[in-house]
C-alpha cells in the first residue's frame, strides 16, 4: 500500500508540475524579472496569467523607491494584508523583491461608473548592490509607463538623485500626454504621488517641501551641471496637476517588528494617515489609457510586452527609444496608406501629375501619422523615418513611371516610324496624304506619349519625321513625273487600241510630248518643279489622287480591276447590243467598204 501510495503521489506530482495553470491567484507573482547580468528585463509568464484573465478595464498602482525603503510593507498596508500572506518584506524573508511583482487578486472598484480591476505592483528598489544604473532606470521607466498611480516612496527627504530620476517620467509626460488639448490623449502617464515618510517636516507641509526641492538653483557662474539640474526642474513643471504630495509618519520605532504588529500596536497617527492615503489613491486612480482607449487584461499584457521591448532595445533607455517602438506600427500603416494611394495611379503620368499625387498622398499619410503617433519632441525622428520610407516608395514609383512611359512612347514611336515607311512607298505619290499621315502621327504621339520619357522620344520623333518628310519631298516630284509619263503612254494605248477614243489618244500624246520634249527643251529638271504649269499639274494630280472622301492610292487596284472588267465586257458584248455610234468612228471601217470591189 505504501508503494502504491508513493507511485500515485509521484504521478500526481508529475501531472501537477506539467500543468502551467495557476489555481490560486491570492498571492504575489513576478511579472517582470531581471535577465542575467541585471542589465535587461524579461517577462514572467506565470504572473501575467493573473492579468490576462481580467476582462474589465485595468488600473495599476506601483510603488517605487530606494532599496529597503519599506515599499513592500506599504503595499501590504494598502491591501490590508499581513506580511505572511502579502508581498515579501526584506527583513522578514530571504526572497526579496526582484524585478516587478503583482498581487494576483485585483481590487474591483467603481470608477466613473465603470467597473475597474485595480492591481498593485511592487518594484525592486533603487541603488542596491550589484546592479547598474541602467537596470534601475528600466525598472523605474517600466513602472512609470504601465501604472495608473505611481507612488514615489522616499524616506525622510528628497535627494537630487530622486529628482534626476523623475526627468524620464517628465519626458514621457511631454511626449505622450496631452498632445493636442481637448483630444483623447495618446498615452496617459501615471499620476505621481510623492510619499515622504518622515515624522518632522520642520514646520513645512510635504507639498512645500516638494516645491522647495524642485525650485531652480541660482547659477551666476554659468555652471553646466547646475544648468542641467535646472533644466530638469523646469521640465518637472509639466507634471503640474499630475502630481500630488503626501506625508506618512513612521508606523513604529521598531521597524524590524512591524510585520508582527496589528493596527492597535502601530502609531495611531500613522494608521489615520495610512487610511487617508488609501482614500487618496482611490480618488486619483483611473483606468490605464492608451490612444484614448482603456485596456483589458490581454491588451495590458500586450502593452507591457511592447514597453519592455522598447526599454531593452538600447543600452540606455530613453523616451526616444520608447517613442520609436510605439510609432513603428503606426509608421508602417502610414507608409502602407501612401503606397496604396500611389498604387492606384494609372501610370505613366507626367512628372508634374506624379509629383502632385505624391504630395497629396504624402500629406494624407503625414496627417494620419500626426493624428496617431506617440510623442512630440522625439517623434521628430519617426517623422523623418516616415519621410525616408515614403521617399523610397516614391523612388520605386518613379522608376515604374519611367519604365511605363518609355514603353508607351517606344510603341508610339515605332508605330509612327512604320507609318512613315509606308507613306514613302505609296503606289500613287500624294503630298496631301503624306501630310495627313504626318500630322496624324505627330498628333497621336503628342497626346498619347506621357511621362518622363516624352522629352527624349520627342527629339527622336522630330528627327525621324523631319528625315522622312525630306526624303518624301525629294522623291515626290521625280516619282510624279515618271507616273505622268507612264500614264500618258498607257492612255495612248488605251485610246488607240482598247477604247478607240480619238480624243483620249490625242490628249495622252499631248501630255507625253509636253513631258518628254517641251519640258526638256525649254526647262531644266529643277526649274520644271518650280513652274506654275507644274504646280497646276501637281494640284490636279493631288485633287484626283487624295481627298478626305476618296483615297485613290487605296482604291487604285480595285478601280483598275473594275474598269478592266467593264472594258472587257464592252469589247465582248457591248458593241453587239448597243452598237458603236457613241464612239468616234476614226479607226472603224464600214463593213460594206470591205466587200466593195477594188477598181484599177
Amino acid at each position: 500500500m505504501d508503494t502504491l501510495f508513493l507511485l500515485l503521489l509521484f504521478f500526481f506530482s508529475i501531472f501537477s508540475s506539467g500543468s502551467s495553470q495557476i489555481l490560486n491567484f491570492h498571492q504575489a507573482f513576478p511579472i517582470v524579472e531581471p535577465a542575467p547580468g541585471h542589465t535587461k528585463l524579461r517577462l514572467s509568464r506565470e504572473g501575467l496569467e493573473a492579468i490576462e484573465k481580467i476582462t474589465n478595464p485595468i488600473a495599476s498602482v506601483a510603488v517605487i523607491g530606494p532599496y529597503r525603503s519599506g515599499k513592500s510593507f506599504l503595499l501590504n498596508q494598502l491591501l490590508s494584508l499581513s506580511c505572511d500572506e502579502g508581498f515579501g518584506v526584506g527583513h522578514m524573508r530571504d526572497t526579496k523583491t526582484k524585478g516587478i511583482w503583482i498581487w494576483g487578486t485585483p481590487i474591483d472598484m467603481d470608477i466613473d461608473g465603470v467597473k475597474t480591476s485595480v492591481f498593485y505592483l511592487d518594484t525592486e528598489g533603487f541603488e542596491s548592490i550589484g546592479k547598474s544604473n541602467v537596470y534601475d532606470d528600466r525598472i523605474f521607466a517600466l513602472a512609470n509607463v504601465m501604472s495608473s498611480v505611481l507612488i514615489y516612496n522616499l524616506p525622510e527627504t528628497i535627494r537630487e538623485a530622486d529628482i534626476s530620476r523623475l526627468s524620464f517620467a517628465v519626458e514621457l509626460a511631454e511626449e505622450f500626454y496631452g498632445r493636442v488639448k481637448g483630444q483623447d490623449v495618446a498615452f496617459e502617464p501615471a499620476k505621481l504621488l510623492w510619499l515622504i515618510q518622515r515624522d518632522f517636516l520642520q514646520g513645512k507641509s510635504v507639498q512645500e517641501m516638494v516645491n522647495e526641492a524642485l525650485r531652480r538653483v541660482p547659477n551666476t557662474d554659468g555652471d553646466k551641471n547646475i544648468d542641467m539640474v535646472n533644466q530638469i526642474r523646469d521640465s518637472l513643471a509639466i507634471m503640474g496637476d499630475n502630481s500630488t504630495a503626501f506625508s506618512l509618519p513612521q508606523p513604529h520605532l521598531q521597524r524590524t517588528k512591524l510585520c508582527d504588529m496589528n493596527d492597535g500596536e502601530l502609531d495611531p497617527l500613522y494608521v489615520k494617515k495610512r487610511d487617508q492615503l488609501k482614500e487618496l489613491v482611490a480618488s486619483i486612480i483611473r483606468p490605464k489609457i492608451v490612444q484614448g482607449k482603456s485596456l483589458n487584461g490581454k491588451e495590458f499584457v500586450a502593452f507591457l510586452e511592447q514597453i519592455l521591448g522598447a526599454l531593452n532595445k538600447g543600452e540606455i533607455p530613453s523616451t526616444g527609444s520608447l517613442v520609436e517602438v510605439f510609432n513603428k506600427g503606426i509608421l508602417e500603416r502610414c507608409v502602407k496608406l501612401y503606397s496604396e494611394k500611389m498604387g492606384t495611379l494609372p501610370l505613366p503620368l507626367t512628372e508634374e501629375s506624379l509629383r502632385e499625387s505624391h504630395d497629396r498622398s504624402r500629406d494624407e499619410a503625414t496627417q494620419a501619422f500626426d493624428q496617431q503617433h506617440f510623442g512630440r519632441h522625439h517623434a521628430k525622428k519617426s517623422i523623418l523615418q516616415l519621410n525616408e520610407e515614403i521617399q523610397k516608395v516614391y523612388k520605386n514609383i518613379n522608376m515604374q513611371n519611367e519604365y511605363q512611359s518609355s514603353k508607351l512612347c517606344e510603341g508610339l514611336y515605332t508605330k509612327c516610324e512604320d507609318m512613315m515607311d509606308q507613306l514613302q512607298v505609296l503606289r500613287l505619290p500624294s503630298m496631301a496624304k503624306f501630310n495627313a499621315g504626318f500630322l496624324k502621327c505627330n498628333h497621336s504621339f503628342e497626346h498619347e506619349c506621357v511621362g518622363p520619357s516624352k522629352i527624349n522620344y520627342e527629339q527622336r520623333m522630330m528627327k525621324m519625321l523631319g528625315k522622312s518628310r525630306s526624303l518624301f519631298i525629294k522623291e515626290y516630284n521625280h516619282r510624279l513625273f515618271n507616273w505622268l509619263v507612264a500614264f500618258s503612254l498607257v492612255m495612248v494605248v488605251v485610246g488607240r487600241f482598247i477604247i478607240k477614243f480619238f480624243l483620249i489618244e490625242i490628249g495622252a500624246w499631248i501630255l507625253f510630248i509636253f513631258l518628254e520634249t517641251y519640258t526638256r527643251m525649254f526647262w531644266s529638271a529643277e526649274s520644271l518643279y518650280y513652274n506654275p504649269v507644274w504646280h497646276f499639274i501637281v494640284a490636279t494630280w493631288e485633287t484626283l489622287v487624295y481627298s478626305p472622301v476618296l483615297d485613290l492610292d487605296r482604291w487604285a487596284i480595285p478601280l483598275g480591276v473594275v474598269l478592266s472588267l467593264f472594258v472587257l465586257y464592252w469589247r465582248c458584248f457591248g458593241k453587239r447590243k448597243h452598237g458603236s455610234q457613241w464612239l468616234l468612228p476614226l479607226y472603224g471601217r464600214n463593213k460594206d467598204a470591205q466587200n466593195r470591189p477594188r477598181s484599177d
